[in-house]
């Protein structure tokens, strides 16, 4: 008898990372638990937990690849800010589960270091190369309005039929010049 060659871990993450996210997109990620992927992929917990260690590297795996996605999408447009707000918009509202597990779920990612991941980097640096500054602060600020922006929208809190003026009005706030400090 010979031996059973080794599950390539790789492709094995990649399945339960995609059932995760399908399950999370169809019915909410309270739904994706250990025990629920177990069964939809038809393998022991044991074995998922070979690929991830917890709930929460699963989740931050899922996370990671939107962030990917997400930085995909940015750069997939001209590199002129409405055109990126606008796909930053559209891929939240496009992928409502994936953007929770980016942005409102707890993480253990890292954000705001120098050691983040490279996919946080990427998306980060594709805001930040439509409105430049010395310091990335004005991207964190673009940022931060685009994220305001999908979590109220996508929670009902702003008026409906309002939202190409949100976005004109942010992107007219993006793109202004800084006050001047008064040296007075």
């Amino acid at each position: 008898m010979s031996p059973r060659p080794a599950p390539d871990l790789d492709a094995r993450r990649e399945q339960i990372s995609r059932t995760a996210r399908a399950l999370a997109e169809s019915e909410g990620w309270a739904a994706v638990t250990m025990r629920r992927l177990a069964g939809e992929l038809g393998v022991t917990q044991p074995v998922l937990y070979s690929a991830f260690a917890s709930r929460q590297t699963l989740i931050d795996a899922v996370a990671l690849d939107g962030f990917t996605e997400l930085a995909s999408a940015l750069e997939a447009v001209q590199a002129v800010p409405l055109a990126r707000m606008r796909a930053y918009l559209d891929f939240a509202a496009a992928h409502p589960r994936l953007y929770e597990a980016m942005f409102s779920l707890p993480s253990e990612l890292a954000f705001a270091v120098d050691d983040n991941p490279a996919p946080l980097r990427r998306a980060f640096t594709a805001l930040r190369d439509v409105v430049p500054d010395a310091d990335g602060t004005r991207a964190e600020v673009v940022w931060s309005l685009l994220h305001g922006l999908v979590t109220l929208q996508a929670a009902g809190r702003l008026t409906p039929g309002q939202a190409e003026a949100r976005l004109a009005l942010a992107h007219r706030m993006a793109t202004q010049p800084p006050p001047r400090e008064d040296l007075s």
